[in-house]
C-alpha cells in the first residue's frame, strides 16, 4: 500500500503545483504588466464632420487597441501594436487603473500626482515611430454614471485637469499624436469637456457596456435614433467625431446613410440648433447684476408685504388662460405694483384630452390663440414680465408633458413660442427654464431667444430622503448646476428654491444660500418658493413644505443685500 501511494504522489504533487500556476500567472501577469491588446469589440465605423471637412483618415483601415495601465506593472509586449502602426491608423484607448490600492482610490489625483507618468513618455516614443496617424483616447465614457471604470463618478473639473495633464504630457513628447476626448454621449457628456486646446478629435460608442449598465435615461430604440441623440450632444464642440461601434454594431452592418440623412437634418437647422455660433469654448459665463431681484412664489400671502420682495411668481398652464383664470391672477400681481415671473405651463386645457405630444402641438399651432392672449395680458402693465416657458424639460420623468422628449422638438416649441406673431412685448424677459440637471443643455434654444437662464434649487438632493438633515447645502447645488451652463452666455435667475425643516435649520441653510449668492454676481434674481410641493410628484412620501417664517425671510433678505 505504502509503495502504491508513493507512486500516483509525485505526479498527483505536479498536476497541483501546475495548477496553482495556472491559477497564480494570470493574476501576477495583471498585476505587474500592462496590458496591451486588439479591441476588436469596438471598432471604428466612422467619422463624423457636420463642417465636411477632409481630415485623411481612412476609417476602414483603422485599428484599434487597448492598453491597461496600473501603477504596479510596467510595459508588457507592445509588438502587435508596433506592427499594426506600420501599414495602418491605428486607435490607442488608454485606460489608468490602482492595482494594490481600494479600487475605488481616485486614479484621476494620482494620474495629476505622476503615477503614469513614465507610462506616458514610453508611449510618446513607441507611437513617434509610426508614419501613419495615431490617435489616443484617455480614460473614456468618464460621464456614465456607473461603476465600471475607477474615473467614473468623478467631479468633472478633476476629470478635465487629469485629462489635460496626460494629453500636454503626452503631445510634448509626440506632436503628431491625435488627442481623442472620449465619452461614450451620455446625457451630461459636455460637463466633461477639456477644451479646444489639446483635443483633436472626439469619440462616441453605440452602445458601451457602462451606459447599459444604468438605466439612469432612457435607451434609444434604434441606431439612428441613437447616433442622432449622441451627435445631438456635440453641437457645441467644433471637432470631427469618430464612431465607435460595439459587438453588435459594426463595420459590416453600420449604415453610412444614415450620417448622410444626420447631416441632412441638421442642415434643416444649421442657423439655429445647429449653427456653428454654438461652436465656443468653456468658461462664457460673465457676471451682470448691479441689484439683485428678490422674489417669491407665495400663494398663501405670507411674505408679499415685506418691502424687499419685488416680483411674484405665478404658474399657469392652457385652461386657466381659455377661462380667464390667469387674466385675473396677474391683475391682482400688478396691481400689488410687483413685477411678475410667469411660469406657462401648455397643458391642461379645458378640452380634458391630455396632449401627450405638445412640443409637436405647440410648434403645429394648437396653442397659438392661448399665446396671442398671454402676448396681449403682458402688453397691458409696463411691469416686467418674466416669461418662464415649459420648464425642467431635461428631468428623464413625465410629470410634465414635455418632459423625455426629443431636445430638437423642444427647442422648436420654445422658439415658436417665443417667436410667435414677432415675439412677446417689450417688457417681456425671455426665460429658459431648466431644472440644471445632467444634460440640460442638450436642451438650449438659442441665444435670441433667451435673456435669463432659470434653475431650480432644493435642498433634498432627492425624492427618497426623508430626513431634513441629508439636505444638500445651497452652494453646493448652485455650484454643480451654475457649471452645467457654461455653454451659454447669459444671466442666472434662480426662479425656484427652497429647504424644509426646523426654523433653525432653514436659517443657516438660507444662510450659505445668501453667502453664495452674493459671491456669484451672474445671478440677476432669486425667487423662494413659500409653499410644499406637489403631493402627486412625491408618491407615497409626504411632500415636502418648503415654507419659511416672515422672520427668516427677513433676515436672508437681509443677508444677501449685506446688511
Amino acid at each position: 500500500m505504502q509503495k502504491s501511494y508513493r507512486k500516483y504522489l509525485v505526479p498527483a504533487t505536479l498536476i497541483a503545483l501546475a495548477l496553482i500556476i495556472w491559477l497564480i500567472v494570470p493574476v501576477v501577469k495583471s498585476y505587474f504588466f500592462n496590458d496591451c491588446v486588439p479591441q476588436p469589440q469596438e471598432p471604428v465605423v466612422d467619422v463624423f464632420n457636420r463642417t465636411e471637412r477632409q481630415d485623411g483618415l481612412n476609417v476602414k483601415s483603422i485599428q484599434h487597441f487597448l492598453v491597461v495601465w496600473k501603477n504596479t506593472a510596467r510595459w508588457s509586449d507592445t509588438k502587435p501594436l508596433q506592427e499594426a502602426m506600420v501599414n495602418h491608423d491605428v486607435l490607442i484607448t488608454v485606460q489608468t487603473w490602482l492595482k494594490g490600492e481600494s479600487w475605488r482610490q481616485n486614479v484621476l489625483d494620482r494620474t495629476l500626482q505622476g503615477t503614469f507618468d513614465k507610462d506616458i513618455t514610453e508611449l510618446a516614443h513607441l507611437v513617434t515611430s509610426s508614419k501613419h496617424t495615431v490617435l489616443v483616447r484617455w480614460d473614456p465614457e468618464m460621464e456614465v454614471p456607473a461603476y465600471v471604470y475607477p474615473w467614473q463618478f468623478q467631479s468633472p473639473g478633476l476629470y478635465i485637469n487629469a485629462f489635460n495633464y496626460f494629453a500636454q504630457k503626452l503631445k510634448r513628447s509626440a506632436p503628431n499624436v491625435k488627442i481623442v476626448w472620449g465619452p461614450a454621449g451620455f446625457p451630461g457628456d459636455t460637463e466633461f469637456w477639456p477644451g479646444n486646446k489639446l483635443v483633436d478629435y472626439v469619440s462616441i460608442t453605440l452602445g458601451s457596456a457602462s451606459e447599459y449598465s444604468t438605466n439612469a435615461y432612457p435607451f434609444a430604440k434604434t441606431v439612428p435614433e441613437m447616433l442622432e441623440q449622441k451627435l445631438h450632444r456635440m453641437r457645441f464642440i467644433d471637432k470631427p467625431v469618430l464612431i465607435l461601434g460595439t459587438a453588435k454594431i459594426n463595420s459590416t452592418n453600420f449604415n453610412q446613410q444614415w450620417l448622410a440623412d444626420l447631416h441632412t437634418y441638421m442642415s434643416k437647422y444649421q442657423t439655429t440648433i445647429y449653427s456653428p455660433a454654438n461652436y465656443v469654448d468653456t468658461g462664457k459665463l460673465k457676471p451682470v447684476r448691479k441689484d439683485l431681484v428678490i422674489g417669491v412664489f407665495d400663494p398663501k400671502m405670507k411674505l408679499l408685504n415685506q418691502p424687499e420682495i419685488s416680483v411674484e411668481h405665478i404658474f399657469t398652464d392652457m385652461g386657466e388662460v381659455q377661462r380667464g383664470n390667469f387674466g385675473k391672477s396677474f391683475k391682482q400681481i400688478i396691481a400689488r405694483q410687483h413685477d411678475v415671473i410667469v411660469t406657462v405651463e401648455p397643458w391642461k386645457d379645458t378640452s380634458g384630452k391630455p396632449d401627450t405630444n405638445v412640443t409637436k402641438s405647440v410648434v403645429a399651432g394648437r396653442y397659438d390663440g392661448e399665446m396671442r392672449t398671454l402676448f396681449r395680458i403682458f402688453s397691458q402693465t409696463k411691469q416686467t414680465v418674466y416669461l418662464r416657458w415649459m420648464h425642467e424639460m431635461e428631468i428623464p420623468i413625465h410629470r410634465y408633458a414635455w418632459q423625455s422628449k426629443d431636445p430638437v422638438d423642444y427647442i422648436n416649441a420654445y422658439r415658436y413660442f417665443m417667436q410667435f406673431e414677432g415675439g412677446p412685448p417689450k417688457n417681456v424677459k425671455k426665460v429658459w427654464g431648466p431644472a440644471g440637471d445632467r444634460g440640460s443643455i442638450d436642451f438650449w434654444p438659442g441665444d435670441d431667444v433667451v435673456d435669463f437662464i432659470s434653475i431650480a434649487i432644493y435642498g433634498l438632493p432627492d425624492k427618497n430622503i426623508t430626513d431634513p438633515n441629508k439636505q444638500e447645502a445651497f452652494s453646493t447645488i448652485f455650484n454643480r448646476k451654475f457649471y452645467r451652463m457654461r455653454f451659454a452666455d447669459k444671466p442666472i435667475f434662480i426662479t425656484e428654491f427652497g429647504v424644509k425643516g426646523s426654523e433653525a435649520y432653514q436659517d443657516n441653510w438660507l444662510k450659505n444660500a445668501a453667502e453664495t449668492i452674493k459671491n456669484n454676481r451672474h445671478v440677476f434674481g432669486i425667487c423662494y418658493f413659500n409653499l410644499y410641493d406637489d403631493d402627486k410628484a412625491w408618491g407615497s412620501i409626504k411632500p415636502p413644505d418648503w415654507s419659511i417664517t416672515p422672520k427668516s425671510m427677513k433676515k436672508f433678505s437681509n443677508e444677501v443685500k449685506g446688511r
